[in-house]
């Protein structure tokens, strides 16, 4: 009797999850929901506090055979940011930090990808940061989770990633409360990309479809509109806004 040939969802599983397996180069773009941008940063000396960013878009181009030729460009709505306080995130997009109106995105467009000595599954991704009008170098620790096709309906090839990373607010102009705000900034991101979806969505965009409005988000704006046009200077006797009232 021959043996037992395994089933065409085994075989997905024994091949796909490992990088390496085969070559399947393909375009990308990064399920809203899934994806998720963890920052944490003093407060004060008492504590780490935490938010999160949810409505990322974006596109990753990526042979799991050959990283080093991947291109990833991302860009996150800070206005979607959440601290977990109404306050507080008005606070942190108000003008003398993040300055949400001006700059309401952040954008991470990678230049080069480098494979981990010995591990397969791990990466450092280094590019542009822009943030606030600057634009800085950023390196991420990435983690390749797994390439598959989805459990669920519609069945759609995901791959998923984990990534860290620090960045210090002050390099790109957010120094404002330096005595009750840390500087160093530590990233932890949740990324799930789905082959041939959501690619060419802008935050906006994506930030509907996250809230269900999947019609709104193919009418967004072009995804190249990243920053608009600047503001006028904030003047130079500027005072800080105060933190919101406990």
């Amino acid at each position: 009797m021959p043996a037992a040939q395994p089933t065409a969802a085994a075989r997905d599983a024994q091949t796909e999850t490992t990088p390496a397996a085969k070559s399947d180069p393909g375009t990308y773009g990064f399920d809203p929901v899934h994806t998720r941008v963890m920052f944490a940063l003093s407060h004060a000396g008492f504590s780490q506090a935490i938010g999160t960013v949810s409505g990322a878009a974006g596109t990753l181009r990526f042979d799991p055979a050959d990283w080093r030729g991947a291109r990833l460009d991302v860009q996150v709505p800070l206005t979607r940011l959440d601290l977990g306080d109404g306050k507080w995130n008005k606070a942190a997009l108000a003008r003398n930090l993040l300055d949400g109106k001006r700059w309401p995105n952040a954008r991470f467009v990678s230049a080069r990808i480098e494979p981990a000595a010995g591990d397969p599954q791990r990466f450092q991704v280094c590019g542009t940061l822009s943030l606030h009008g600057v634009d800085g170098p950023l390196c991420l620790q990435v983690r390749f989770n797994q390439l598959k096709r989805h459990p669920l309906p519609p069945f759609h090839r995901t791959a998923g990633f984990s990534a860290t990373g620090t960045l210090s607010r002050a390099a790109f102009g957010i120094d404002a409360w330096k005595s009750v705000i840390g500087d160093e900034v530590e990233l932890r991101i949740e990324a799930e990309a789905v082959r041939d979806k959501y690619v060419g969505d802008s935050p906006q965009g994506a930030a509907d479809a996250a809230a269900g409005a999947d019609a709104a988000a193919h009418s967004a704006p072009n995804s190249d509109s990243v920053r608009p046009d600047p503001a006028p200077p904030t003047p130079a006797n500027a005072q800080p806004e105060p933190e919101p009232s406990r």
